[in-house]
């Protein structure tokens, strides 16, 4: 049994048990978290495809912990003009751990 959800603007594949590093959640961690957009479910060999969404379809998943990504460097430059940028960026996450999906 797998779902497909949306969150933060990407989709994922996921199944019981399952991780996922997303984009920033507003909730502590240890909380549980739930994902009502369900896009496809997979349920002992039928899948059931939303238009966009499975209504009453949801994924549950408590959340682990908040971190940050590694870095990368953006660097801008223009050739023969003396003009460099450099400037780093972590990306913020949240670990999720999925325990059911219902639908």
């Amino acid at each position: 049994m797998y779902a497909i959800v949306e969150t933060g603007g990407k989709q994922y594949k996921v199944e019981e048990g399952s991780t996922l590093y997303i984009e920033k959640l507003d909730a502590e961690a240890g909380a549980e978290y739930t994902f009502d957009k369900v896009l496809l479910l997979e349920k002992d060999g039928k899948v059931q495809v939303g238009s966009p969404v499975i209504d009453g379809a949801k994924v549950v998943g408590t959340v682990v912990e908040h971190g940050k990504g590694k870095k990368i460097i953006v660097f801008k430059y223009k050739s023969k003009k003396n003009y460099r940028r450099k400037q780093g960026h972590r990306q913020p996450y949240t670990k999720v751990k999925v325990t059911a999906i219902q639908g």
